[in-house]
């Protein structure tokens, strides 16, 4: 098989056409990174040629894989090999479409203050393993700096260039200088999933040293995306003060009417849907602003907007950006500005 042409993209749909002139497939299947309910995604097969054409998703870029069953019984995922744009993901790249419209933020061609990194090993014995935290300082800052804690810190930097987006906020004096604490994950689904001990390890052991290490001024920000940002907001609410406000991004807020689906999928969603049951009809202690993003894609969408109703019912500043994408670490970056610059403004600034 030799892919010949890109997708065919234009305001309203994408054609997909992958070339098979051996027939040595039996089937093609489009596996959308997103929230496509009805939509047809089985190729049709057309003198050599598998083709699919798709209605535009309610979405700016769609990222996916194609699943190729062959004649011999076996079946493959691969990215489209007439497409070379990728983009990258916790589990491997994805090929990218991208539609009329989209346009990746400015801040990624923008001036960088220079920074200095910090490695850490941070004990944890209620979790059985050290914390690794890279610190990410602007260059010789020996003062006091606000601080923003990142969930998947490494994945989010990797994935999302969040150090990248910190150094350009800085350089161009829409933040002031800051330092940025990427969290690297354990057993993610464990941790992130509503877990006490794992609050309480940023309670006990990763903020007192981060406190202890550098100087800090100010409200301390967390951020996190899908399963991390359930647990940011798990942590501000059971340790009042550690967090003076959270930015998060497609948290997984799920519960057994919106989110079925999940039950059998995901291990934890049990310990996950009775945390959120409870969040969504107890008064916190103590409440601090909140941005939420979320995509128009993807299946968190609607348990996102129903926390973010709660929440400011609840008296949290908190406010819920609708993203035309999907769960995915370029929707999150695309988000960072103005979403989390206003947020960081906003609370160490003002």
């Amino acid at each position: 098989m030799i892919a010949t042409s890109e997708p065919l993209v234009t305001d309203d749909s994408v054609v997909f056409r992958l070339p098979d002139a051996d027939s040595a497939l039996n089937a093609t299947r489009l596996l959308p990174a997103m929230s496509l309910p009805g939509a047809d995604v089985d190729f049709e097969f057309a003198d050599g040629l598998w083709r699919l054409e798709l209605p535009r998703p309610p979405a700016h870029r769609m990222e996916y894989r194609f699943r190729l069953h062959h004649r011999d019984g076996h079946d493959e995922e691969i990215c489209d090999p007439a497409n070379p744009r990728r983009a990258p993901g916790a589990f491997g790249d994805k090929s990218v479409v991208e539609f009329p419209g989209y346009a990746p933020p400015k801040w990624l061609a923008e001036d960088r203050a220079p920074g200095e990194v910090t490695d850490l090993a941070v004990p944890a014995p209620l979790l059985g393993r050290d914390v690794h935290v890279r610190i990410w300082s602007p260059a010789a800052a020996d003062e006091p700096l606000p601080l923003l804690v990142a969930h998947d810190g490494p994945e989010y930097d990797r994935l999302a260039g969040l150090i990248g987006y910190a150094a350009a906020m800085t350089a161009s004096g829409e933040l002031p200088p800051f330092r940025v604490a990427l969290l690297a994950p354990g057993d993610r689904d464990d941790e992130y999933a509503a877990n006490p001990r794992y609050a309480a390890t940023l309670h006990q052991r990763v903020l007192p040293l981060l406190r202890a290490m550098f100087a800090i001024t100010g409200p301390v920000a967390g951020m996190g995306a899908s399963l991390g940002g359930l647990a940011m907001l798990h942590a501000q609410r059971v340790l009042p003060g550690l967090f003076g406000a959270l930015f998060l991004q497609s948290a997984s807020f799920l519960t057994v009417d919106l989110d079925p689906q999940e039950q059998h999928r995901f291990g934890r969603f049990g310990q996950v849907s009775v945390y959120v049951a409870d969040v969504l009809r107890t008064v916190p202690y103590e409440t601090v602003p909140v941005i939420m993003t979320c995509g128009t894609a993807e299946e968190n969408l609607a348990n996102n907007r129903q926390m973010a109703t709660t929440l400011t019912k609840q008296g949290y500043d908190a406010r819920l950006v609708e993203v035309p994408d999907a769960h995915n670490y370029v929707a999150w970056r695309d988000a960072f500005d103005p979403a989390l610059t206003g947020l960081l403004r906003a609370v160490w600034c003002d």
